[in-house]
């Protein structure tokens, strides 16, 4: 453990190093727990992602198969091209919500580490008070 400040035997150069070796600890400290912070959201962006990818394939699947099968069931009531422009526009609204969700979780991920942020600015306070 480090001896006491108060003692007059230690030198300024002492006193100087080991301020800068508790800051380098410090700073490793913090670049550590960006780090972790920037690894918990990258790892909700690829859920996020996960969640666009799968939601693109069974949309697509979905539409393709239910799209036909209602196309060919409103071809017996009216003309097939009339009856295929109202099946795109419903897939259209269905994009369009699908997108709206997935842009919402999308913004749900901080791309800034915030308690890393916040710890800096603690840190900066301790060193300026450390110094008047």
């Amino acid at each position: 453990m480090s001896e006491p400040i108060g003692r007059p035997d230690r030198s300024i150069g002492e006193l100087v190093g080991e301020i800068g070796e508790d800051l380098s600890k410090l700073f490793r400290q913090e670049v550590a727990l960006a780090r972790a912070e920037i690894k918990e959201e990258a790892r909700k962006a690829a859920k996020a992602g996960g969640m666009f990818g799968g939601a693109g394939f069974a949309g697509v699947m979905t539409a393709v198969l239910l799209s036909l099968a209602l196309v060919l069931g409103l071809a017996n009531v009216m003309d097939a091209g009339w009856a295929s422009l109202i099946v795109a526009a419903l897939w259209a609204v269905a994009g369009a919500v699908l997108y709206g969700k997935g842009r919402a979780l999308a913004r749900e991920v901080s791309v800034k580490p915030e308690q890393t942020v916040e710890t800096l600015k603690e840190d900066a306070r301790w060193a300026r008070d450390l110094t008047r």
